[in-house]
């Protein structure tokens, strides 16, 4: 089953099931366009997963690292299906990167490979939108990856046993497809970084681990419709504007 947040006609926040033209919840079945769509989960933060794709770090010119590249995304930059994100104006590039989004279903701290999955909620699709211009200048990546909007998220959270191992991870822009990878070619499973982020960092309910993505990243344009689709969760839909 995928599960989807979203608000309701009469304003309420519900958590219901995707019917992909729709929404349900205790019995009353909403078009899409009578509900307002809302990130799947409410984390408190995004622990991102740089270079997890040896074909992204070899189009980045960069080495595959030797343990995971954490950093962080806050809430903030939660964006939702659907919507239209405003991107940093007078920059070169801004980049989509899809990417496996795990969301964590219970508080996990000094969590071993084997148990990983046990704090599993389920997946959904990220879009770890990414500032090239300052992120080149800058090392924590703060101007670079965590400004407004800049992690589209969503629809669904898709259980676990939905999702295959070799899921492919999809980004389309415009109707093209410019990224197409697979989960089961991850550098760092799922399970691993679960274990490695909670040897430092205590994860929450509803946080999101966004898993790396696959090579073929570029930039984005004013106007442009970004799709962001994986097997077993579906396809996360939002559209870019640019400022002058």
């Amino acid at each position: 089953m995928r599960h989807v947040r979203f608000t309701d006609p009469a304003g309420a926040v519900r958590t219901g099931e995707w019917l992909d033209d729709g929404v349900a919840f205790a019995g009353d079945e909403y078009g899409l366009d009578e509900v307002d769509l809302l990130p799947p989960c409410e984390p408190t933060k995004l622990v991102c997963i740089g270079r997890n794709y040896a074909d992204h770090a070899a189009e980045m010119d960069n080495a595959v690292p030797d343990r995971p590249l954490l950093f962080l995304k806050p809430p903030n930059t939660l964006a939702s299906h659907g919507s239209t994100v405003t991107l940093p104006a007078g920059k070169d590039r801004i980049d989509h990167e899809a990417e496996l989004g795990v969301v964590v279903g219970s508080q996990a701290r000094n969590v071993s490979t084997d148990e990983a999955m046990d704090h599993v909620a389920g997946f959904t699709c990220v879009n770890d939108l990414s500032n090239r211009d300052d992120q080149r200048q800058e090392q924590n990546w703060v101007r670079g990856k965590a400004f407004d909007g800049a992690a589209p998220i969503g629809p669904v959270l898709a259980a676990p046993e939905d999702v295959p191992d070799d899921a492919r991870v999809q980004a389309r822009v415009n109707g093209e497809t410019r990224q197409d990878g697979s989960r089961a070619h991850l550098i760092f499973s799922v399970p691993e970084l679960v274990a490695e982020i909670t040897s430092y960092l205590t994860l929450e309910p509803g946080d999101v681990i966004s898993t790396g993505t696959p090579a073929g990243v570029g930039p984005l344009a004013d106007g442009d419709h970004v799709e962001i689709e994986i097997d077993g969760v579906g396809t996360l839909e939002h559209a870019v504007r640019i400022p002058e």
